[in-house]
Order: C-alpha cells, then sequence, then structure tokens
C-alpha cells in the first residue's frame, strides 16, 4: 500500500495497479503536474475491493476513505480489473465512483467488456515517457477541473 498526498489535497484516487514501476510513474506524474491530490495505491483487485468496502486492513473509514475516482488496470491478480469493474458498478453503495480503466492493453475486446460494464473511461498507457507524463496530466486536470462531480 502506497499512500501519498498532494498539498491541498482536493482529490481522492484510489490507484489499483500490480505493476510497481507503473504505479510509481503514475503517483510522480501526478505529483509532478501537481494534482491536488490523495492517492492511495492497491496492488491487486481483492484489495481494491477491501479497500471499497473498508474491510480487512481497511476498516478504518477516517483513514482509507473512499475515493472520488478509481484508476484501475484490467490485467490484475487474484481478482481481474473487469471483475473489480463489475463489483463496484453494480454496487449501490460504490457504483457512483467513476472508473477510469487505465491499461497498457488495447485490445477491442477488452474496451468493450469496460464500457459493458460501466467503465466512465479507457486509457491505453502510452509507452512513450513524454505521452505517459501528458496523458496523466490531462487526467488530472480533467477529474479537477473539467468533471463535475459529488465529492464524498
Amino acid at each position: 500500500m502506497i499512500t501519498r498526498k498532494v498539498t491541498g489535497a482536493l482529490l481522492r484516487i484510489l490507484l489499483v495497479e500490480d505493476n510497481p514501476a507503473h504505479a510509481e510513474l503514475i503517483i510522480r506524474s501526478l505529483e509532478d503536474h501537481k494534482v491536488p491530490s490523495d492517492i492511495y495505491h492497491v496492488s491487486d483487485g481483492e484489495l481494491a475491493l477491501d479497500y471499497l468496502y473498508q474491510r480487512g486492513q481497511f476498516i478504518d473509514a477516517e483513514q482509507w476513505p473512499l475515493p472520488h475516482v478509481i484508476l484501475l488496470d484490467i490485467r490484475m491478480p487474484k481478482i481481474s480489473g473487469l471483475e473489480v469493474l463489475k463489483e463496484i458498478k453494480t454496487s449501490d453503495s460504490l457504483r457512483h465512483i467513476p472508473v477510469v480503466i487505465l491499461t497498457t492493453s488495447d485490445a477491442k475486446q477488452d474496451v468493450a467488456k469496460a464500457y459493458y460494464h460501466y467503465a466512465n473511461s479507457y486509457l491505453v498507457k502510452p509507452v512513450d515517457f513524454t505521452e505517459f507524463m501528458n496523458l496523466m496530466e490531462e487526467v488530472g486536470f480533467y477529474w479537477l477541473n473539467w468533471n463535475h462531480h459529488k465529492l464524498l
């Protein structure tokens, strides 16, 4: 579990990413672009559901608050990202949380399945570092400035 805070935190982000290098790159790019946020990172689908349902090690809702947005990889150990997405979008208490798929897969079937299960966005991680950093800046800007969301 990695938790990072950027001063002036406004947006709580749950990052569900099993690749430690990708997770660090995502977190650092949001920090570099000064996206005011609290970033909570879990490394598999089972931990993501434990976090969201505030059970197990995440039982303290004050320490582990529900996120305003979820960045979710689809290729995950234990429980796949698509299974996590389905669980979120069928839960009365969680379905309002926007889920952004952030993955290396650009397979049409993965995109179709994600939207079928009500993903709010599907983004493919660029291989190029600069493009990736630009994408993360846009993600942060969109969720903070353009998107109107209900803060929990």
